[in-house]
Formats: structure tokens, C-alpha cells, sequence
């Protein structure tokens, strides 16, 4: 009956398409998104700021250096995409990267400011000399309600959230980070999806 009445609702609804436009459904299928959801964002938000990486980020110059937040392939030179460098300096780092023919990497806590498409670097600190600064645990996020369907279908459309670095399903929700998130991703999953059913932490942190 319900296949009857989405079909008979789009033949009277003015300009809608012929019989080839319309395609069958799963009438038990639940959507992952709220109805009435808004569009999804486009752009990684700009950071208000100093921001600076959360963990060691792989800086990797192919030809322009570029900062890899998410996986790098353990290749000889390794491969990766990142968020572009601006400012980046390798003839002050001596002796605490990689080379081989003309690329060059390394392992680095970066910080700068993010306009959303790239970072101006103000300070890089190799591995080696970095310290990291321990910080006292945060609440763990409440289990989602979340069906396994309803998480893969969620994961599958937050694949193409901006900034997108990895989509982990965990109790029920979807644990996803990204590369910067001042409030604006999360507010929009919210949203969509429904409170604590999608929760994302940002790859660039801010500093002070």
C-alpha cells in the first residue's frame, strides 16, 4: 500500500517526472537522517585562531608539502594526502626528517592558523622532541540507539563530510574525526542525525 501511495503522490504533484523517474524502495527501510534534514556542509570551517595538530601529523613534499592527519601508506617514500603548508620551512628542521630523490617527510606537531583549506605554519616540532601534554580523560559519550543498517548508512553519507578522516562505529554511534571542527560539523550531525548518534573530534585542536 505504501508503494501504491508514494507513486499515486508523485503523479499528482505538478512537474513531477515520468514512470523512469521513479525508483522502488524498501517500504520497512528506516532513513538514517532526520526528515526535513538539511543540506550537509561543503567546507571545512576556518579556525578562529592558533590551532595546532591534536597528535604528531606526517608532513610529506612530494613538491609542496602537505600535512597528512589521516592514514599514510607505509610505502618507501610514504603516500598520503593532506591539508596543504604554507610557510613550511625543511632547511630549519635539518636532521629530523626523511629523504629520498626529491621527497621528504617526517613526523611533526604543527601548529599555525587553518583558513579551511590550508594551514600557515607558526611553529613545527619534530617527533623526537616532542612533549606531548597529558590530559585528563572527558567523558565517554553516551551509547547511540543506532541500528547496524541505520550505522551503515550513516557512515556511507558521512564519507563525504568535509575533512573527513575516519568514521568508526562504536555502542550504538558513529565516532568520527575530521580535520577541524569548531562546533559547526557536530551542531549539523546533531541535526540530521539526532543527538549523540554521530560524535566528532577534531584533528586541529586550538592552542591557549
Amino acid at each position: 500500500m505504501k508503494s501504491h501511495l508514494l507513486v499515486l503522490a508523485c503523479l499528482l504533484l505538478a512537474g513531477c517526472g515520468g514512470a523512469g523517474d521513479v525508483q522502488a524502495t524498501d517500504p520497512g527501510a528506516e532513513p538514517s537522517a532526520q526528515p526535513g534534514a538539511e543540506a550537509m556542509p561543503t567546507d571545512i570551517p576556518p579556525a578562529d585562531g592558533t590551532v595546532a595538530t591534536r597528535a604528531l601529523g606526517t608532513v610529506l613534499d612530494t613538491g609542496s608539502p602537505e600535512l597528512c592527519l589521516g592514514a599514510v601508506a607505509e610505502s618507501w617514500p610514504p603516500q598520503c594526502r593532506g591539508i596543504p603548508l604554507r610557510d613550511w620551512d625543511w632547511s630549519s628542521l635539518d636532521g629530523v626528517f626523511e629523504r629520498s630523490g626529491d621527497t621528504r617527510w617526517g613526523e611533526f606537531f604543527v601548529a599555525g592558523t587553518f583558513d579551511g583549506t590550508a594551514m600557515t605554519v607558526r611553529q613545527a616540532v619534530p617527533a623526537a622532541l616532542h612533549s606531548p601534554v597529558s590530559e585528563p580523560p572527558g567523558p565517554e559519550p553516551d551509547p547511540g540507539d543506532a541500528s547496524a543498517g541505520e550505522l551503515e548508512s550513516m557512515a556511507e553519507e558521512l564519507g563525504d563530510l568535509p575533512g573527513v578522516l575516519t568514521v568508526v562505529p562504536t555502542d550504538g554511534r558513529l565516532d568520527v574525526s575530521v580535520v577541524h571542527d569548531d562546533g559547526t560539523l557536530q551542531a549539523w550531525a546533531d541535526r540530521t542525525y539526532g543527538p549523540g548518534q554521530v560524535v566528532l573530534e577534531s584533528a586541529f585542536v586550538p592552542v591557549g
